[in-house]
């Protein structure tokens, strides 16, 4: 079969936009596979900047692409989609030929993270080596600088923006899931180029000098030991005076792994920085981004497999000095991993998590959130060892984690007390909030890991005339002339500096750090243990009053001797907040307890008398009060105490059905044709004698008590006034009325009929057993309402 003849490149691309409009996916991707193949990169250099735009839509959002957020594993087109942008697929081999002939692509820089864009308005180079010797300006000025890619960090960039361009979805849809095409596309990314066993697959493509073009991100004389301790740069460059890049041989074994790490950080976490964190604490100034419950999830997933490869590292590299990594021992990856958390991570994963733990709403979809920062903070779980399918809750975090704890101190304790905040504003009732708050203790309660913690905060708290006994040479061993003291000396003076250099870059240098064992936070944890105790007796209140309302009518209801009222459980009670849930809550919260007790090393036996005195206290009666609230023109209002007992699950209102009895939804007992039926004969009826029932139920005399007591339902008048409702919905439920709805119940004519076939075995007929019924009925009445007067005399 002949090659087809070139078209000219405009065509091509009009070709291209032609079909993506009339051909299905499958055939497009096919037909791109052989353009791909057999075009030269000339001319596949005028279509790449439309085919990653059709792939992951534009930046600004109006175009939708493949909607990779939105295909998952039962859409036809989810396994064309992966095929297609796989790691070593069609679309990644036009990368590498486009990026043999080192070609570039112009990205505003409107479209870069808030921080970064603020460097370059200010004229500053940015600290992210990944935008140096890239920034273009146009003679008009700085009003349109743009960032200059080459094809690889143009394709990473777009893929990342992905996740975080606002795109308007069909209604119904959304892209939380983790099975979606991107989620799946981004892990398969990261064990590609972040591979925690062997190394990253070469290029099958290169340029003249033999290898694949790759623009270093960082100068060949810049070493990655040296990036082992995060500092702050005090001169800052200035953007015309971008640094030029050198050519690293060794670095190109991973351009590409530090280059999609490096995107998909500034990307996805770069968006505050330390001063528009402090900005953002005044209600005044507006969020300038706000991230998805997919968004974090895509973080959480990055966290994780950061963690993974950076504990895959040889045990005898890890064991090494750095200076043994300056030398050829040591492969670049190898390298890469030693240092890949601590230099790209934690500044920027600190201030996202902190801005959603100040920002989520009080719901349960902050799991998300919460599960990202615990995967951060306990790098021990992903080291690849093997264990049981259950995790021991008693295992020991390793001492080997200790400088990691020191060197992420902040992430530890001022996440913690910022938690602390959200937990006492939550509702501890609801079994997903509860388990949050276990997951924090559990972890927290870890053997080792509070020891640890306390240790980084005593090397901060050391003081700063320490760090001027630093010496520029190493310490003399014992061996040549040295002392033990000496050495010991050296390694808890890099310790304090280590902390203290991390709690500075992270909050400044006059940051007020509270100590997490200290006196304040000490104060806050027994706040919270209160809270905790009166919501677990809310929830052990309402568990009881649950199973009690459904024993009583799960089985007496069908023969009319217990109650069909709608609330058949508690009061106002969420699908969340019953049955087996509560029973979990309870759970959830003793074990939260015993974890806080053994974290802050509190006296059990000091917490049971809390926790007793406390049940006694609500035991009392303050539990079944009303949350506190004013008399407004219409009914109650909600004073800010009582909105804080309803989230705490202190107090609760008495919430029932308030309508029209008459109007409530049909039940799954009752035949709906005849409650129908039923309401009609009622209301022809009450519509013609309605004046009459009104006036024998005004009358006092023994024939007015009658009357109201079938005309009228006692219950109702004294629910309303239990609850915040408005008065004229208590004069209307009030007004006398027929009401023949209890006819239509399955249990009444089953009862019915049980009466008719009795008669029937006793020889009387359908007339005679009616008759029976209706006196049966009457004499009911009279009885209940002569023994009710009698009972009001005594």
């Amino acid at each position: 079969m002949a090659a087809p003849t070139l078209q000219q490149p405009s065509f091509l691309l009009a070709n291209l936009k032609a079909d993506s409009t009339t051909k299905p996916l499958l055939q497009r991707c096919q037909d791109l596979v052989r353009i791909i193949d057999e075009y030269p990169a000339k001319e596949l250099h005028l279509i790449f900047p439309w085919l990653v735009e059709s792939v992951f839509g534009s930046l600004d959002g109006v175009i939708s692409g493949w909607n990779l957020r939105l295909l998952h594993s039962r859409s036809i087109e989810y396994n064309i989609a992966i095929e297609f942008l796989n790691p070593s697929g069609p679309m990644m081999k036009l990368v590498y030929k486009l990026q043999a002939e080192e070609y570039k692509y112009e990205i505003s820089v409107n479209y870069l993270p808030g921080p970064v864009k603020a460097c370059i308005q200010q004229g500053v180079l940015p600290d992210c080596p990944l935008f140096h010797n890239k920034l273009q300006f146009p003679l008009s000025g700085l009003l349109t600088v743009n960032l200059a890619l080459n094809p690889f960090e143009f394709f990473m960039f777009n893929f990342a923006y992905c996740l975080i361009t606002p795109k308007s979805y069909p209604q119904g849809q959304q892209g939380s899931c983790t099975d979606s095409a991107y989620f799946v596309l981004v892990d398969t990314y990261l064990k590609y180029f972040l591979p925690i066993e062997g190394s990253v697959p070469p290029s099958p493509f290169s340029d003249s000098r033999g290898s694949v073009s790759a623009p270093s991100p960082r100068s060949s004389s810049v070493s990655f030991a040296g990036y082992g301790v995060h500092s702050p740069s005090l001169l800052k460059h200035h953007i015309f005076h971008q640094p030029s890049v050198n050519a690293d041989p060794a670095a190109q074994e991973i351009w590409r792994s530090e280059t999609l790490l490096q995107m998909f950080v500034e990307i996805w976490l770069h968006h505050y920085s330390l001063e528009m964190y402090q900005k953002l604490q005044s209600p005044q100034v507006k969020e300038p981004f706000t991230p998805t419950e997919e968004h974090v999830l895509v973080v959480r997933l990055l966290v994780k497999h950061l963690h993974a490869f950076s504990n895959s590292l040889k045990p005898e590299q890890l064991s090494s000095s750095p200076s043994a990594h300056s030398h050829t021992h040591t492969s670049p990856l190898e390298e890469f991993k030693r240092v890949v958390v601590q230099r790209f991570v934690p500044q920027k994963l600190y201030l996202f998590l902190q801005h959603c733990f100040g920002h989520w709403p009080l719901d349960a979809s902050f799991r998300a959130v919460l599960e990202t920062w615990l995967s951060y903070i306990q790098p021990w779980r992903y080291t690849g060892e093997k264990t049981g399918p259950q995790p021991d809750p008693d295992r020991t975090v390793p001492d080997k984690w200790e400088s990691f704890v020191q060197e992420n101190l902040l992430i530890y304790t001022k996440l913690f007390q910022v938690f602390l905040n959200r937990a006492v504003r939550t509702d501890l009732v609801n079994a997903k909030n509860a388990l949050m708050v276990f997951r924090v203790a559990k972890v927290f309660a870890q053997p080792n890991l509070a020891e640890m913690i306390q240790k980084g905060e005593q090397l901060f708290l050391e003081p700063e005339h320490v760090l001027h006994h630093r010496q520029p040479r190493g310490y003399l061993t014992p061996s040549q002339g040295g002392s033990y003291l000496s050495s010991r000396q050296r390694v808890m003076t890099d310790m304090v500096f280590r902390v203290k250099s991390h709690v500075y870059a992270l909050e400044g240098q006059d940051c007020q750090y509270s100590q997490m064992f200290g006196t304040e936070l000490r104060a806050a944890v027994m706040k919270l243990i209160q809270i905790i105790a009166q919501a677990r007796h809310t929830a052990k209140r309402i568990s009881d009053h649950s199973s009690e309302a459904a024993a009583n009518t799960s089985f007496l209801t069908w023969f009319g001797l217990g109650s069909s009222d709608l609330n058949g459980t508690y009061p106002g009670a969420e699908p969340e907040d019953s049955g087996e849930c509560l029973k979990k809550t309870h759970e959830f919260l003793d074990r939260a307890l015993e974890n806080l007790c053994q974290i802050f090393k509190l006296n059990q036996g000091q917490m049971t008398q809390l926790i007793s005195n406390l049940d006694c206290s609500q035991d009392d009666g303050s539990c079944k009060q009303l949350p506190d609230c004013i008399q407004g023109e219409n009914g109650l209002i909600l004073t800010d105490l009582g909105r804080k007992q309803i989230i705490n699950g202190l107090r609760r209102f008495d919430i029932q059905y308030q309508g029209d009895p008459e109007l409530q939804p049909i039940r799954s007992y009752e035949n709906a044709l005849l409650v129908r039926l039923f309401y009609r004969i009622s209301c022809l009826v009450n519509e013609r004698f309605g004046e009459h029932m009104n006036a024998l139920c005004s009358r006092p005399d023994f024939l007015g008590r009658l009357g109201r007591h079938y005309l009228t339902d006692p219950k109702s008048t004294t629910r309303l006034k239990q609850s915040p409702v408005f008065q004229r919905a208590l004069e209307r439920n009030c007004r006398p009325r027929l009401s023949l709805r209890v006819l239509a119940s399955y249990r009444t004519m089953l009862l019915l009929l049980l009466f008719y076939v009795s008669g029937a075995l006793l020889s009387f007929g359908p007339g005679c057993s009616t008759l029976l019924i209706l006196a049966g009925g009457i004499l009911y009445g009279l009885l209940v309402t002569l023994l009710g007067e009698k009972l009001k005399t005594h």
